[in-house]
């Protein structure tokens, strides 16, 4: 019998977390990694990085880290500098380094029988290996996503993906365009170096201190999750007590209620509206020149522009019809199953506060459990099949009702989520060995070895 085997995209943290599942589970795997080594974006040095000098994590240590290796430091909030020691580290002690092929980027994924061919371009030149499966990993913080505007700005342009340090901003004029959490970091930054600030914003936002009662907020109520309505009540005035209303310094009312869109994690940006080192302004009409129109018909004078305007999901490699593309996003069960099951699984398109890398750990032993049944018991599996294609998928939200946006369109709760992966993952491990529904699908069959 040939040895199934499959490729991991991307050596990240949910790059990562699929290898050390995999290899948990006794499952033969390549990985494949555009950058000179482990880490993804919190690569600094990573030339498609999208990290900054003063990065940190927006998340606590405790609810971020993978569970079988907690972090060595004691900060709440790391910085990348310890984040890229920590996924080296990872990698080094359990033996995945040596799995992942390096400064070798993935160009197409194409199906061959009942595999898929893997082309990529590397150090030794354009190779092709065939897989029973893939497992797309490679982040969604890499692909910038740039608006259109009216107009032409005649100063300097870029997105914050282009940002490193606060020098870049010395002495210019600056509008920043969105404020979400990178936008309002370095918009603290800036104020530093930068001879005015200012943030174009389009909607309100939520802001969450990164501690709360001497702790850091996330881990407030670890483990004892409040019904959605419950949380929205008790939060929105607990941040009330804590950081007032953001209104008064000059941002929109938001028209949603807290936790339906990510909150801010960052209350320096209020302390630094109230010394009047940055201001808010209204969404952009018009460009004209250096100059910018505002929709309440202001205007106002810049020698940089900086897009603190997100990220668009990018899988270039492979068709989007094999991910079941729906809108802004794939359409997948779990966010991690194709409901083609065409040996496509995507580990890491996964956003909810808390979620942590624990949270995509678990993605990666789904994948793990369903790769076992198909292998060991492929009645589990087949079930599994037959469930999503013919059942409701369960309700992710938790009861929240997130905003519709391209950024919220793979949203989660996290405990909604974890829940649902667990049920899943324990089915594929204990369901008896029955026959499988009438009318679902057989487990497709590795016929051949990877060749590299």
């Amino acid at each position: 019998m040939q040895e199934h085997r499959y490729a991991i995209i991307g050596a990240g943290p949910s790059g990562l977390a699929a290898a050390r599942a995999l290899q948990k589970a006794g499952i033969a795997f390549d990985g494949y990694e555009a950058s000179r080594g482990v880490g993804g974006l919190w690569d600094i040095e990573n030339p498609r990085s999208t990290m900054y000098e003063s990065a940190h994590l927006i998340s606590s240590r405790t609810t971020t880290e993978f569970a079988e290796f907690p972090m060595e430091t004691d900060a709440d909030y790391p910085s990348h500098r310890v984040l890229i020691g920590y996924f080296r580290d990872y990698a080094a002690r359990f033996g995945l380094t040596g799995h992942f092929r390096f400064e070798t980027r993935v160009t197409a994924l194409e199906r061959e029988g009942d595999g898929w061919m893997l082309r990529a371009d590397g150090p030794d030149g354009a190779t092709e290996s065939r897989y029973d499966g893939v497992v797309l990993a490679n982040g969604t913080l890499a692909e910038p996503h740039i608006p259109a505007f009216a107009g032409e700005f005649s100063g300097e342009i870029f997105h914050t993906s282009q940002y490193k340090r606060a020098s870049q901003l010395a002495g210019r004029r600056v509008l920043i365009i969105g404020a979400g959490n990178s936008g309002c970091d370095i918009a603290v930054d800036a104020v530093h170096h930068a001879a005015s600030v200012d943030m174009s914003v389009r909607r309100g936002y939520y802001f969450v201190p990164r501690y709360l009662f001497g702790k850091p907020s996330d881990t407030l109520n670890q483990g004892r999750p409040l019904p959605a309505r419950m949380k929205q009540f008790v939060d929105r005035r607990v941040l009330q007590a804590f950081t007032g209303d953001p209104v008064r310094f000059g941002f929109p009312k938001p028209d949603y209620k807290i936790y339906e869109s990510h909150p801010i994690v960052n209350t320096l940006i209020l302390n630094h509206l109230g010394q009047g080192d940055l201001r808010i302004r209204p969404d952009i009409e018009r460009f004209d020149g250096q100059t910018v129109h505002f929709r309440d018909r202001t205007s106002g004078e810049y020698d940089t522009i900086l897009l603190a305007t997100g990220y668009t999901l990018d899988y270039p490699f492979v068709a989007r019809s094999e991910l079941n593309w729906t809108g802004w996003s794939p359409k997948l069960f779990l966010n991690v199953f194709p409901p083609s099951f065409n040996g496509l699984y995507v580990i890491g398109m996964l956003e909810a506060s808390g979620i942590g890398w624990q949270g995509r750990y678990e993605q990666a032993e789904l994948i793990a459990g369903y790769l076992s049944a198909l292998a060991r018991h492929p009645q589990r599996a087949a079930a599994l099949r037959a469930r999503v294609t013919t059942q409701p998928w369960p309700d992710l939200t938790g009861g929240y009702k997130y905003l519709g946006l391209a950024r919220m369109s793979y949203y989660v709760n996290k405990d909604a989520y974890r829940a649902a992966v667990r049920r899943t993952v324990a089915e594929l491990n204990e369901a008896p060995d029955a026959a499988p529904p009438r009318g679902a699908a057989l487990p497709r069959r590795a016929r051949t070895k990877a060749r590299a």
